[in-house]
């Protein structure tokens, strides 16, 4: 009489665990990698819409009225031209405080540099934070007085 032997044995066992654990250990730091990749792209999103929303409000601004626009531009002098625009608004000329927030986790600031009679450099940033660092979007331009160059 044969006996035949029947089943895993205990080798095999251990290497489809082996396997199996394997796959899902990558499938999870594929899918958390993906997870953080989604979530740095949607905020760099909002990011560069918010930077865009800055740098379009000045516009207006400057097109509004040069004199008022360049005053309010010198009155940031003393915090070395620099405001933030938590709210698009002429009120805040230092640098983004612990609760100026946009959006629960964005700063975003402009800095006035190069400023003559009819023309001012700008720069409009947006920065976060998370778990990889901090990020920022910026967006340099100059405005001029464009009435009064032709």
């Amino acid at each position: 009489m044969k006996k035949y032997n029947e089943g895993q044995s205990l080798f095999e066992v251990i290497l489809a665990l082996a396997l199996s654990t394997l796959i899902i250990v990558a499938l999870v730091a594929l899918v958390s990698n993906s997870i953080k990749n989604a979530a740095y792209s949607r905020n760099k999103t909002y990011a560069t819409r918010y930077t865009q929303e800055a740098t379009e409000w000045l516009r207006g601004e400057r097109d509004g009225d040069w004199d008022v626009f360049s005053a309010n531009i010198l009155s940031c002098q003393a915090s070395l031209y620099v405001q933030c625009l938590d709210t698009l608004a002429w009120e805040n000329c230092d640098i983004c405080g612990d609760a100026e927030f946009i959006g629960n986790i964005f700063k975003r600031e402009v800095v006035f540099f190069d400023i003559e009679a009819d023309s001012v450099t700008l720069e409009v940033k947006t920065f976060w934070t998370d778990s990889q660092g901090i990020h920022e979007v910026r967006n340099s331009t100059i405005l001029t007085d464009w009435r009064t160059v032709f």
